[in-house]
């Protein structure tokens, strides 16, 4: 197979373009046809809530959802944006590409093969932004280190924190950038894009500030694990393999990875996609790294396997029949998941897009106007929402999942006092006294009265990692502030639900040992705003071990929230 001449560039800008239309056309068919899928339904909850941060990301993928959803509600318009994203990245790549004049076949093979483009192509996540951004800046970069101009410096520099806006990710293109060129230090305009970029970026670390940096907390600290497991490491490259393609995903890295570099912007590519890879690998070692964290290499990936066949003057025989058995086989999974056949309602994450809209409308026969709540973590209650269009579902965060969103949103306050419908995957003995049986799956039922939470209620305290003895006392200054626009307080006396302040030791998930605290707490009654600080002894488990600790507040019929950091517990 011979390189693309000059003349031949029309011809291939008509396969790019017919390509991009049926890529764009398959997109809208599964953006139109598949019910939301749980983290889908949580950022529409984000659009509800425009804020300049969420506990989780950074505000991107709400501004995505929210110029769609406000054209119409349903799942097509919701993921508009991200149809018409995932082929403007493309067309970017293209244009992009142009430089080396790689063979427009050859991209198509490439593009249309990656498994991740399939699966963002449709579905609203964070990653959709921050894939789409992270192609701009390598498109304006490539411009940038040919011409040292202000106006692409200003662009950059645009382009630069909407990469910080989509996802934290982003900061890892912008690191392996410069390491792959230092010389860009020497440029003037280089510190005019860092100055715009963090000027813009500025209200996202306000924001983490009045809020206490949540996500820096959750991504750094109490995501990580306190044991090395080898098989987050063990499958962590096999993912990858079929993120880039069940069947050709090796030969896009092999060819990648052996590039030869002959201009900086290769070296800038290779670097990120190198670096990209080794940075995951590498954070393997304290958890599990999903296969779509890694989704920025991808962009690089593409770019380096199509410039690395130009160099080789084509691809080898076997590739063409290699690659369009693996299309094949991504599109059959597709057209599966389109049209529900099979596996697709009952294999993993593949089930969260069938039944949630019909389960939605039997709770809500059942609810009529009243609240929902959910303890069963944020994707369910969120889809709740959506289907009803409405904010009306409450994900109580226990003390066996970690905090969300819905610790930071004004949800909580609107069901105090109320009565309200609670969920349960499983039955409660002595309260609940119906089910909800549904292709989705099965709930329990049951009407709670005069609700009581005090979920976004957090201890603070200055220890974050403890040595102590088996049934050793340690002694706990725990710091409380009432951070709702209401007095609180934690007497029992005119309420229907006691409230129990709890110290928790957990071993893994498993909940090994709980101790009350003294009834002294009941006397705390805060203002809004105002803070105290209460003493708590607490004893430690009686096996020697690593424990997580956290403080938690318990009202009936509710397992407890997490109104505390882990704090590491080392009992000798």
């Amino acid at each position: 197979m011979s390189g693309i001449s000059i003349s031949n560039s029309s011809k291939y800008n008509k396969i790019i373009f017919y390509f991009l239309l049926a890529w764009t056309i398959l997109n809208a068919i599964q953006a139109y046809t598949l019910e939301l899928q749980g983290d889908e339904a949580y950022y529409w909850m984000y659009s509800r809530y425009l804020d300049w941060g969420y506990f989780d990301h950074p505000p991107m993928v709400a501004l995505f959802i929210r110029i769609g959803d406000s054209i119409m509600h349903n799942e097509f318009c919701l993921r508009l944006i991200t149809v018409l994203a995932s082929s403007t990245s493309i067309w970017l790549l293209w244009l992009t590409l142009k430089k080396y004049e790689v063979d427009a076949r050859a991209f198509v093979l490439v593009i249309s093969g990656i498994f991740i483009f399939h699966i963002y192509g449709f579905t609203t996540t964070p990653d959709v932004p921050l894939f789409f951004f992270t192609v701009l800046f390598y498109f304006l970069y490539q411009q940038y280190l040919e011409k040292d101009r202000w106006g692409l410096a200003v662009l950059l520099g645009i382009t630069v924190a909407c990469l910080l806006y989509s996802k934290y990710n982003g900061i890892l293109v912008i690191g392996f950038t410069l390491l792959a060129n230092l010389k860009l230090l020497k440029r003037v305009s280089f510190w005019g894009i860092v100055v715009l970029a963090v000027a813009l970026y500025v209200p996202h670390i306000l924001w983490q500030a009045n809020h206490g940096y949540p996500s820096i907390n959750y991504h750094l600290f109490e995501r990580s694990a306190d044991t090395y497991s080898f098989s987050n490491t063990f499958s962590y490259i096999p993912g990858q393999l079929l993120m880039a393609g069940p069947l050709v995903g090796w030969f896009l890295f092999c060819k990648a990875f052996t590039i030869k570099i002959k201009d900086a912007f290769i070296r800038c590519l290779l670097v990120n996609c190198v670096g990209t890879f080794i940075f995951f690998l590498i954070s393997s070692v304290k958890g599990e790294v999903q296969p779509q964290w890694t989704f920025i290499l991808f962009a690089p990936l593409v770019m380096l396997a199509t410039i690395k066949l130009k160099q080789l003057g084509g691809w080898p025989k076997w590739f063409l029949p290699l690659a369009v058995v693996n299309v094949s086989i991504i599109l059959v999974v597709r057209i599966i998941i389109i049209a529900g056949f099979g596996f697709a309602k009952t294999y993993g994450h593949l089930k969260s897009y069938y039944g949630f809209k019909d389960w939605a409308k039997e709770v809500k026969h059942r609810a009529g106007d009243s609240y929902v709540v959910m303890s069963e973590g944020f994707q369910n209650p969120s889809k709740y929402n959506y289907y009803t269009n409405s904010l009306k579902c409450f994900a109580y965060d226990t003390r066996y999942y970690r905090l969300t969103q819905f610790d930071i949103w004004p949800m909580e306050d609107s069901i105090q006092h109320k009565k309200v419908l609670y969920l349960t995957y499983y039955p409660v003995k002595g309260l609940t006294t119906d089910s909800i049986k549904m292709p989705a799956g099965t709930w329990y039922t049951a009407w709670v009265n005069d609700v009581r939470t005090y979920q976004k209620v957090n201890f603070e305290t200055t220890e974050t990692q403890v040595t102590t003895t088996v049934a050793g006392n340690t002694t706990f200054d725990l710091t409380v502030t009432n951070p709702y626009h209401y007095p609180i307080k934690f007497t029992d006396t005119g309420y229907l639900h006691p409230v129990k302040l709890e110290a928790c030791f957990f071993k893994g998930n498993e909940l090994v040992s709980v101790q009350e605290a003294k009834d002294t707490y009941k006397k705390i009654s805060l203002q809004p705003g105002e803070s105290t600080h209460y003493t708590f002894n607490v004893t430690s488990p009686l096996k020697a071990g690593n424990f997580d600790l956290i403080f938690s507040l318990r009202t009936d019929p509710f397992p407890g929230s997490k109104n505390s950091r882990i704090i590491k517990i080392t009992v000798k």
